[in-house]
């Protein structure tokens, strides 16, 4: 039997694109002998102190410091395994409920992992910055601050580590097709020397 390996992805409950992402994912664990450990980047950290961005931007930056901050005091006091709930819960309230990122939606999305809904108080405070910092830097070091989330580190075609940016996608693929365009990031994504593969995007996040 082939053992399985585990893949670890960065992302920020804020960002439509990385939960399409990790919903692709999740199929992905079901065809492949892969399991997906969920990490915590910031949006916000990551664009602190760019004043260039445009204000429609900067305001969403503004409510997405709470979720992390969220998350990071959850890991803190549970540990890595209740981010997979957590996250579920998050982004189903915030993308598919179209929920405001506010105190109300982090105790109930606290509540539907099981989890003490009084670190909802964590949105608003500074005290686990630092650790959400250090999760930031480990996620997005190996492929540098020019990109945003989700950021996936996995073992490559020939099981040395790659990270990557993306894949951007809309919808998930499902079943065996999550299997093979995971086949295929990996496989570019091991390609020595490769950096990146884009065309333009012309379609919105599409939550099916």
């Amino acid at each position: 039997m082939t053992d399985r390996v585990t893949a670890d992805m960065w992302f920020d409950p804020a960002c439509p694109w990385a939960w399409i992402t990790s919903r692709w994912l999740l199929e992905v664990e079901q065809v492949r002998d892969v399991d997906i450990r969920f990490h915590v980047m910031s949006l916000a950290v990551l664009n602190d102190g760019r004043d260039e961005l445009p204000e429609e931007y900067k305001s969403f930056l503004r409510t997405a410091w709470g979720p992390v901050r969220v998350c990071i005091a959850a890991e803190q006091r549970y540990g890595n395994d209740v981010l997979r709930p957590l996250y579920t819960a998050l982004g189903t309230r915030i993308h598919l409920g179209k929920e405001e990122r506010q105190r109300e939606l982090y105790v109930a999305a606290l509540t539907d992992a099981g989890l003490d809904p009084a670190l909802a108080d964590a949105a608003d405070s500074t005290d686990f910055d630092e650790a959400l910092r250090a999760s930031h830097e480990a996620g997005m070091r190996p492929v540098g601050q020019d990109v945003g989330t989700p950021v996936v580190h996995a073992p490559g075609p020939d099981g040395s580590p790659v990270a990557f940016f993306g894949p951007v996608i809309t919808p998930a693929p499902k079943g065996e097709a999550a299997g093979r365009l995971w086949d295929g990031v990996l496989l570019v994504a091991g390609t020595p020397g490769f950096y990146e593969l884009k065309r333009t995007r012309e379609q919105g996040p599409i939550f099916d």
